[in-house]
């Protein structure tokens, strides 16, 4: 296989991401886009040059080699296993659904047809945090990780529109950092404490209406990650990670707009922090891509899986059912 087309299944925000990252890849071309609104479909279609199919013209399509899901969650178990059973290559945003049981019988039907699926976590690829997961695991710098801290702050929240959708904060957004935590402790979390707030907009209430959290996640050897939620940073994006171990600690910071420094009779001022997401992660999502790309045409092993999807929707659904009862989920429940 020389070049990798593919088709886009959902024109929305996320996927005019993938559509931008997709042209920046060698070898990737995208050949077609879907999506239930025709105007975004045109748009981003036009933008490629590539064509407006239907879902079920992609997944039957010759020309087509892989489909990137980047469509509401509630579609994406079922378009996983439509090209898995079409004989693509799968590429499905995160979560690949709200329910647990219902990814277990998604991922069977993966098993079964040996289709090639990766999920988008895409933070695993930012090169800071990659450079941090190698000092922790490859050159053992910091000795046995023993603690991990992660700081995830949206400088404010999504339309409610899109929330109500979501599935909640712990399976939207934290669902991020549970794959960050199983990243960085390269251990598996055995049960999970979760508190959560409605502190940005009190009257909305119940598990969609939560943004603040604070989680603590515990290994089997005792292993802890701590992991502090906000849905309003008035400084920026606030995404930061620190691992401690038996002999020091390792931290990756926030990325600010800019390097410069200035400092003045009152003290020392900085650029402000990168204020979105697809600023601070834009170069994650074009690393991703690639890997994605570069695994499909030479059939090498992709990461994160589809079991790391699944993994880290349990810890989601842990946590969330942590935070209504009031207790400690051991993983084990769920």
């Amino acid at each position: 296989m020389t070049t990798l087309a593919i088709g886009l299944l959902g024109a929305g925000r996320i996927g005019k991401v993938h559509a931008t990252a997709i042209a920046a890849t060698p070898d990737a071309r995208l050949v077609a886009v879907a999506d239930a609104i025709p105007e975004p479909a045109a748009e981003l279609a036009a933008a490629h040059e590539a064509e407006v199919r239907s879902i079920e013209e992609i997944m039957a399509a010759d020309d087509v080699d892989a489909v990137f899901i980047t469509t509401p969650t509630d579609l994406h178990a079922e378009l996983i296993e439509q090209g898995a059973l079409a004989g693509k290559r799968v590429f499905c945003e995160k979560p690949i659904d709200l329910d647990v049981q219902r990814v277990r019988d998604c991922l069977e039907v993966v098993e079964k047809e040996d289709a090639l699926l990766m999920v988008g976590f895409n933070r695993r690829f930012d090169p800071n945090f990659m450079a941090l997961w190698a000092r922790i695991h490859e050159d053992k710098a910091i000795g046995d990780v023993e603690m991990v801290s992660i700081t995830s702050r949206d400088p404010g929240p999504p339309p409610l529109a899109y929330m109500v959708r979501s599935g909640g904060l712990f399976k939207d957004m934290t669902i991020h950092d549970f794959d960050m935590a199983r990243f960085m402790l390269g251990e598996e979390p055995v049960a999970v404490s979760a508190f959560g707030s409605a502190l940005v907009d009190p009257a909305v209430v119940g598990p969609i209406g939560v943004d603040s959290a604070g989680i603590t996640l515990i290994t089997a050897t005792g292993k802890i990650a701590q992991i502090a939620n906000s849905r309003r940073a008035t400084y920026g994006y606030d995404q930061r990670v620190e691992v401690h171990g038996s002999l020091g600690m390792a931290r990756a910071e926030n990325l600010h707009e800019s390097t410069v420094e200035f400092a003045g009779r009152h003290g020392y001022t900085r650029a402000p922090l990168m204020n979105f997401f697809l600023e601070r992660y834009m170069p994650a999502y074009r690393a991703e891509v690639a890997t994605f790309v570069h695994a499909a045409r030479h059939g090498g092993p992709v990461s994160p899986t589809g079991d790391d999807g699944l993994q880290a929707l349990v810890i989601a659904e842990a946590a969330t059912r942590s935070h209504l009862e009031r207790r400690v989920v051991e993983i084990g429940e769920i």
